[in-house]
Parts: structure tokens; C-alpha cells; sequence
């Protein structure tokens, strides 16, 4: 089950006005008397891994902001597969959708200790309606929404196993410079690549043995860019 860190009535605005990552969220182009336009609590909730954010049909009117960890969203397919769409990680939002009324599109589960933002929908049309800066930061989400979605489709529905693992690899070294990244399981990395998890399990195992990644934790590789680079440009 999830933890709420603090009170569900916590006082927003001045926890926003102080957040850490304020400038990759969508609160970052907010002044102060914009805060003054709060008045539903945000409330903080942490998930450990496996948890669930939300479920796919579900209609809470909410959405949410990652400050911490990786959050998957999950497709299932009419033959009970499933297919990883999107990673979200911090800074990223899920559950946008919710402002056109909409119910969830994907299920929304924590991958790593995850530690959240959930933002009432009352509180982004109301700030959506009355500051431009707001208006302008959700047309910014929406667009880098699709063009992540975009990005995913065009790298890792097309090609070997080979090549999609490389691109999937660099998407996570690139999101933030740091070629320590997270490694899923070889269900969620067949879910994401679209391959069997046994494909997914061997071009580990291969990539491994070439020294084009290198265990460094649980779950944690550190992958050598430049050499992925190469297997993408070989073909």
C-alpha cells in the first residue's frame, strides 16, 4: 500500500514554493501569488516497489508528479500480456489524461522506491484558468508526453533485440548524463522491448560478455554510451 509521508492537508503552497526538483515540475513558472490559488491539499505519497499509482480505467480525478524513483505504465493487451509504454522518472508526470476527463489510459506502477506528487485536478484547472504560466508549463507536458511516446514507439518497436536494448539504454544514460541506470527485470525488459523475456534475458547476457554493460547493484549497470552508440550504428 502506499505511505503518505505527511499529513493529506498539508500546506501546499509553501512545500512547492521550497521543492527541490521546482524547476523540472509543473509548478516551476509559478510566482508567489500564484500559490495563493491553492486551496485543496497535495499530498506527498511514497510507493515502494511493485506498488500500484493508479489503474488503468480508473477515474480518480488526480495526477502526479515523480520526485523520486521510476514509475512504469503498463498497457494490457486483450491475451493478458502486457506491454511497457513509458518510463517515468523524476520530474515526469502521469496521469494527464485526467485533465480532459479522461480515466487513466495505463496502470502506473513504482519500479524503485518511488516518492510522488498527487495534484487534485481542481487545482491545475484552476491555476490553468488563471495564470498563463501554468497554461503554458501543461502544453509543455503535453508535448513532451507525445514526443517521449513518440521516441519509444519509433526506438523500440523497430529493429533486433540488439538494437532496441542499445537505444533503450541510451534513453535512460541520456534522460540524465549518468550511464548508471536502472535495469528491469527480463519480464518488464521484454514488456518494454517487445520481445520474450528469454530474447530479452540473452541480449542481457551478450551485452554483458561484451563489456557493453557492467553490474554495479541491484538492478544498477553502468553502460558504456560510446560502445552502444557503435552496436546502433552497426546495425
Amino acid at each position: 500500500m502506499q505511505h503518505n509521508r505527511i499529513e493529506a492537508a498539508w500546506k501546499g503552497p509553501p512545500q512547492c514554493r521550497h521543492c527541490g526538483i521546482r524547476d523540472l515540475v509543473l509548478f516551476a513558472d509559478l510566482k508567489e501569488e500564484d500559490f495563493a490559488l491553492i486551496h485543496l491539499p497535495i499530498d506527498e505519497q511514497s510507493f515502494l516497489p511493485g506498488q500500484v499509482l493508479y489503474h488503468a480505467g480508473d477515474t480518480q480525478p488526480a495526477l502526479f508528479t515523480v520526485r523520486e524513483g521510476l514509475v512504469k505504465l503498463v498497457q494490457y493487451l486483450p491475451e493478458g500480456t502486457q506491454r511497457i509504454v513509458r518510463l517515468l522518472r523524476q520530474g515526469n508526470m502521469a496521469g494527464l489524461e485526467v485533465l480532459v476527463g479522461a480515466p487513466y489510459a495505463h496502470t502506473a506502477i513504482a519500479l524503485q522506491p518511488t516518492l510522488t506528487c498527487r495534484i487534485p485536478r481542481p487545482v491545475i484547472e484552476r491555476l490553468s484558468g488563471e495564470t498563463p504560466r501554468l497554461h503554458a508549463q501543461l502544453m509543455r507536458r503535453w508535448h513532451q508526453s507525445l514526443q517521449q511516446a513518440d521516441d519509444w514507439l519509433t526506438e523500440l518497436a523497430t529493429g533486433n533485440a540488439r538494437l532496441r536494448l542499445a537505444r533503450f539504454l541510451l534513453q535512460l544514460t541520456s534522460a540524465d548524463g549518468n550511464e548508471v541506470v536502472y535495469l528491469p527485470t527480463r519480464d518488464d525488459l521484454g514488456a518494454i522491448l517487445g520481445t520474450t523475456m528469454e530474447t530479452a534475458s540473452r541480449t542481457v547476457a551478450e551485452f554483458r560478455r561484451q563489456g557493453l554493460i557492467a553490474d554495479v547493484g541491484d538492478h544498477l549497470v553502468k553502460c558504456r554510451a560510446a560502445d552502444l552508440e557503435n552496436v546502433i550504428g552497426g546495425g
